[in-house]
């Protein structure tokens, strides 16, 4: 979908709220990452839009009681652009606005990983909807590399499940755990990360500017923190291919490629 050029008067006004600001909150969704090949969910060309299925696939229910589910869904991964992905403008961007020493946390939506790729610090990210680069078993616990699993499924393993010996003594002959294993992503019906959902809500209220990108602020509890951030007087900029739920309390609306906008924004 090509996209208008922005207001050049919106830009440039944008571009000062975020000079102006020492402290940025930075949210990120799924637009951030279409110019690096990896398709939204809900835009025309969004994974849920071409394949309505999908949604099925991320929903816990269904990919816990369904080993058809479960074996789509590993399909589904196997064909990811997510592992050929390398970081777009917009994610250099964000890590040069950390090295400017102005940005206070960044929380993306996406599981992707692209933020760490392009050397968001650790400690400055939060992925509030986890990260598809590692699994976690449902029963034990163990987190694995997804690559690992991945691995499997490609030598015929449609429904891998956890192999971690379920005996104390680590060794391989005593009987293995067994239990579903799932990207360590949140779906449909999962709860957040406590800890997570409240250090993202309180860098809202720490903030001078909570600048929203690629995201149509639509999904809660995490789009929450652009009114509470301008409930407590903070400046909000949202950059954007198309409106969000969040348009009328942004200082500055931007729409146009968030590959080329950012870097205006933040340089």
């Amino acid at each position: 979908m090509l996209l208008e050029a922005p207001d050049p008067d919106v830009v440039a006004r944008a571009a000062v709220l975020v000079a102006g600001a020492s402290s940025v909150v930075v949210l990120t969704g799924a637009g951030i990452s279409t110019d690096a090949g990896i398709p939204d969910f809900r835009g025309p060309d969004g994974i849920w839009t071409r394949n309505p299925g999908a949604e099925r696939m991320a929903t816990l229910r269904h990919y816990l009681e369904g080993a058809e589910v479960r074996r789509a869904a590993w399909r589904s991964r196997l064909e990811s652009p997510v592992w050929d992905a390398v970081p777009t403008a917009a994610h250099v961007a964000l890590v040069d606005l950390e090295r400017q020493g102005r940005l206070h946390t960044l929380v993306t939506q996406n599981t992707d990983g692209l933020h760490r790729l392009a050397g968001t610090s650790p400690e400055r990210l939060v992925e509030i909807h986890g990260t598809a680069h590692e699994c976690v078993c449902w029963s034990c616990g163990d987190r694995l590399p997804t690559r690992v699993v991945l691995a499997r499924v490609r030598s015929g393993d449609e429904d891998p499940h956890c192999e971690r010996p379920a005996g104390d003594s680590g060794r391989r002959e005593d009987r293995l755990c067994g239990g579903v294993l799932k990207t360590a992503t949140v779906s449909f019906g999962q709860s957040l990360d406590w800890d997570d959902l409240e250090r993202s809500q309180l860098a809202a209220t720490e903030c001078d500017l909570l600048l929203a990108v690629g995201t149509t602020l639509e999904v809660q509890p995490i789009a929450g923190v652009v009114p509470l951030a301008r409930h407590l007087g903070k400046a909000v900029v949202i950059v954007n291919g198309s409106p969000t739920a969040c348009d009328d309390l942004a200082d500055a609306v931007v729409r146009g490629s968030i590959s080329e906008v950012i870097p205006q924004l933040v340089g």
